[in-house]
Order: structure tokens, then sequence, then C-alpha cells
């Protein structure tokens, strides 16, 4: 079993409380999510409370979204904590977390996820760039999330 720590950041100009609400609120992910178009026609169910602490959100998909859940699991001005469920094509779960720090120029974002990989994963980890493939859709994911907020 190896641990892995995923985490790309950057600034975005608008205040926390903005952001947050486009990352608290499952139904907003499809404006920057890099993984919400991979399938256009990915099913979406959402559950629990509407946005923050209890908000769920399931997908299923075609071979390249997979099928998995997302639960928001902690929610503060400075971070917001999620439990990342995947079921295909590989079961794991991941933590996942936003952390929004204020700086003068707006806000700090920081996109983090950690794990451990187990069984396939972690031969797959030898295989492939698992890091470099996550880091970049990352960085897209922030891009976009930049541009909906900014907007």
């Amino acid at each position: 079993m190896s641990e892995f720590d995923i985490h790309r950041e950057t600034v975005i100009k608008a205040d926390p409380g903005q952001i947050q609400a486009l990352v608290d609120d499952f139904h907003q992910w499809q404006r920057w999510s890099p993984w919400e178009n991979v399938d256009p026609a990915m099913e979406r169910t959402y559950s629990g409370a509407d946005r923050g602490i209890g908000a769920r959100y399931f997908w299923s998909g075609n071979r390249k979204a997979g099928r998995g859940n997302m639960e928001i699991t902690s929610a503060t001005t400075d971070a917001i904590g999620i439990r990342l469920n995947f079921e295909k094509p590989i079961k794991n779960t991941n933590q996942v977390t936003f952390e929004f720090r204020p700086q003068p120029e707006g806000t700090a974002v920081t996109w983090r996820m950690t794990g451990e990989r187990t069984g396939a994963m972690a031969l797959m980890a030898k295989l492939l760039p698992m890091d470099r493939m996550l880091a970049k859709d990352f960085d897209r994911g922030l891009a976009q999330l930049k541009a909906a907020a900014e907007s």
C-alpha cells in the first residue's frame, strides 16, 4: 500500500464565500468540474442536503466517467471536505479537500485528494503516471472554477 497526496493551487479573484458556493453545491459542479463532460449521457442523482454537510452526488456514466458518489463531510470558512467513493471502473475511497485562504489579490484555492493505493490501484500507479494525469485534471478544474467564480 502507498499513500498519495495530489494537490494543486490557484488564486481566484473572488471572495472565499463566492468560490465555496460553487464547491459545496454539487449542482454547480457541471459549471467547472473537469470530469463533468467526459460522458454527455452521464446520469446524475443528488440527495441529502441541498449544499454543505450531508449533500450527496451520485454519477454513472460510460467507461471513462465510471460510477461513484461523493458526500460533503465537513464545511468551514477555510475548507470543504468530501468523501469520494469510486465504484467503477475500480473501487476506491479517497478524501478530497478544498482549502480557501484570503489573499490580497483574491482567494488562494487548494484542491487536494489523499488516499491509499491498494490492489489494482497500486498496480496501475506503477504503469501509468496517475499523479501527473490527475494533476492536469485538477489544473483544468481550477481554471474552470476560476472562470466560473470570476464571471
